[in-house]
């Protein structure tokens, strides 16, 4: 697996390191590579969800005998799913590579603050639309602003940080 993810790594660094010049005036390469990743994931999760709901669920509820979910729930579901595994891959082998912390507290730190990202944006948005009547459309956008920002300082302060070893000195 680890060599795989390095072929990835090796592969993607590139390319996204590749336009990295037009904003290097704005934002250091970590960041640029975090906003890189997490905007072709969050590409990837749309085109997941829509796929699933239009042609694999063709937009009818899906029937488990007993109950039935909602055809966008399942296609949510299914988005959360792969945007989860791969967002975790890009974190871990291309923007946070350095991260010394091991895979399985990486992974249980990240599952974890992924809930969180997703009640946070639930919250966002109801206060957002409901309260302060923003349109919808502006009101996602503002949310994804603000979870990215937050989500940005977790993942580098928190699930992927680098541990400091002690030294001993004699």
């Amino acid at each position: 697996m680890r060599k795989h993810a390095h072929s990835v790594r090796d592969f993607l660094i590139p390319i996204i390191d590749f336009f990295y010049p037009l904003f290097k005036s704005i934002m250091d390469l970590q960041t640029f590579r975090y906003a890189a990743c997490g905007g072709g994931n969050t590409l990837l999760g749309l085109a997941i969800y829509y796929v699933s709901f239009k042609y694999l669920l063709q937009e009818h509820n899906l029937d488990m005998g007993f109950y039935a979910f909602k055809p966008y729930n399942v296609a949510l579901f299914i988005s959360f799913i792969v945007n989860f595994c791969v967002g975790f891959f890009l974190l871990k082998f291309v923007v946070f590579s350095e991260s010394n912390l091991k895979g399985r507290i990486q992974l249980l730190r990240y599952f974890s603050f992924y809930i969180v990202c997703l009640f946070l944006n639930y919250v966002l948005l109801k206060l957002f639309v409901e309260y302060l009547h923003i349109y919808p459309t502006i009101a996602q956008v503002m949310t994804t602003v603000i979870v990215v920002v937050f989500s940005y300082f977790v993942q580098k302060y928190f699930t992927f940080r680098i541990e400091m070893t002690e030294e001993i000195t004699s």
